[in-house]
């Protein structure tokens, strides 16, 4: 397996395909899964000639379990040091859910020195917790709810979040138990301390300054039935702090889109790399 070991001694499993010689695409994951949710994206552009890496963020997939540090700023440094380590320059960074959350603090606390665009998809920033100066955001109960679901019965609530997550309780919708067993795996994978810790970098970090600090081409792309990342207090708040930012909004897609809208996705994060 290919790991690196950042300073504080953990190490960060990544995968590296396509051309060595290629423009670097960089993925990052969402919660509670691993490198392995972005296979086809990673495929699909390795073979138009990128050199396509993503990795298992700490206490998730094969990564170290740490008890300590499963934080939004530790997250972002250790994205910092994996791009350092590979030595990876004029960076495509493209981040799903709580991984749009780790490639924004990556901005705030590391710039754009190595960076050419980023790709937000279905991303948490700016906040997603209810706060007097966040009203569009989600009441800590919800939060609290996951946390209770995944500390009591982690595999069962594993399988259950995948209902809402694809959108399967959506009329119409075609229904994939690969799928949600896929997810079910790669979300036991991980460590539940490391899980537990994330739920609330992903719910409680404030990411306006981050966003402040992005000047390099950015697309906001999200669905509008994403009943986990509602795109009122997400994207189209980021969007109006991230100046000349693209938005593109799947009508009727879910929080899972870059699996359940897949070929549309692939298509139109090419285009926007290409422009």
């Amino acid at each position: 397996m290919s790991t690196i070991t950042t300073r504080d001694g953990t190490h960060i499993f990544y995968k590296d395909w396509g051309p060595r010689d290629g423009q670097p695409i960089l993925f990052s994951h969402g919660w509670p899964l691993s490198a392995d949710t972005w296979d086809a994206q990673m495929v699909f552009f390795a073979s138009q000639g990128f050199r396509t890496i993503a990795h298992d963020r700490r206490s998730h997939g094969r990564s170290d379990q740490v008890w300590h540090n499963n934080t939004m700023d530790q997250y972002a440094d250790d994205l910092a040091e994996l791009i350092e380590q590979l030595d990876l320059r004029a960076v495509i960074l493209v981040g799903h859910s709580t991984g749009g959350g780790e490639v924004t603090r990556y901005i705030g606390r590391h710039g754009t020195d190595r960076v050419a665009k980023v790709a937000l998809i279905g991303a948490v920033p700016p906040l997603m917790l209810k706060t007097e100066a966040n009203p569009g955001g989600l009441p800590i109960d919800v939060f609290d709810g996951i946390r209770k679901g995944t500390y009591d019965n982690r595999s069962q609530f594993f399988k259950d979040v995948t209902i809402p997550f694809y959108g399967y309780n959506r009329d119409g919708a075609v229904l994939s138990e690969g799928i949600r067993e896929e997810f079910w795996r790669q979300g036991m994978m991980g460590g539940l301390k490391g899980q537990l810790d994330s739920i609330r970098a992903f719910s409680e970090s404030d990411f306006h300054q981050d966003l402040k600090a992005f000047d390099k081409p950015t697309l906001v792309l999200h669905g509008d039935d994403d009943q986990i990342v509602p795109i009122g207090a997400s994207a189209l708040s980021t969007v109006r702090i991230v100046e000349h930012a693209v938005l593109k909004v799947y009508e009727g897609a879910d929080h899972g889109l870059t699996q359940t809208h897949q070929d549309r996705f692939n298509a139109d994060l090419l285009a926007f790399i290409n422009a």
